[in-house]
């Protein structure tokens, strides 16, 4: 469940606002992002070997359906489903054990992230079992620390934002991930700089540019580096 306690003390004010202001700014495009990765379910499948017995079948047939209306952008109708079909919400209750009502969980939690139901967004994703994979689990531990800067708890955020990266590069070749690990280094660095530890985010800025020198977001780190150096 969400830990509605902030380390340190909660973002008030002109600094809260920051915060605000930036993840409204940037909350869709990470979202789209994290989304158009989970619906390349080609991947999925190979993932998690979901045709693993007849219930394992079921649970991913009910998931599918789903999943289309995930990807029309019908958020609440795959949330919950109706008379003809199983929303993820059921998926991941009447299944429970599966990979289909593991994944259930996941596309539960950004489907309240689109309709800006961060609380219940957080409990979903949460609830997600990571596995060992370079793409999936971190792009969905992306979206969770997202959900937890819409919530407040900005130092969670951080965290998970962090995390998020080290799983991209642990599974990458020379353990470098230029697609997801950059994009939530730079995402911690900025709610860092939104709690004035200029410092701390500085850092966070050098070691995108240092590591991730092929990654489309290094391309304007120097100006952030400017910025904190001020």
């Amino acid at each position: 469940m969400a830990n509605t306690n902030i380390a340190n003390a909660a973002p008030t004010g002109q600094e809260f606002n920051k915060q605000e202001a930036f993840f409204l700014k940037f909350r869709k495009q990470i979202l789209i992002a994290v989304a158009a990765l989970i619906i390349v379910v080609g991947g999925w499948a190979a993932y998690s070997n979901l045709v693993a017995g007849p219930r394992e079948e079921k649970a991913s047939t009910a998931l599918a359906k789903a999943q289309d209306l995930f990807g029309q952008g019908e958020f609440q109708k795959a949330l919950n489903g109706d008379k003809t079909m199983e929303g993820f919400l059921a998926v991941a209750e009447n299944y429970g054990g599966t990979d289909a009502a593991n994944l259930a969980k996941a596309y539960a939690g950004l489907c309240y992230a689109n309709m800006a139901k961060w609380k219940e967004a957080v409990t979903y994703l949460e609830d997600f079992s990571a596995r060992e994979d370079m793409m999936i689990s971190p792009a969905i531990t992306g979206a969770l620390a997202n959900a937890y800067a819409n919530t407040g708890d900005v130092d969670k955020a951080i965290s998970t934002f962090k995390k998020a990266a080290e799983m991209a590069d642990s599974k990458a070749e020379d353990n470098v991930n230029n697609s997801l690990a950059p994009t939530y280094m730079i995402s911690a660095a900025r709610l860092l700089e939104s709690q004035n530890k200029k410092s701390e985010a500085l850092e966070i800025y050098k070691e995108v540019k240092e590591k991730y020198v092929n990654s489309a977001s290094s391309q304007d780190i120097d100006k952030y580096i400017e910025r904190v150096s001020e």
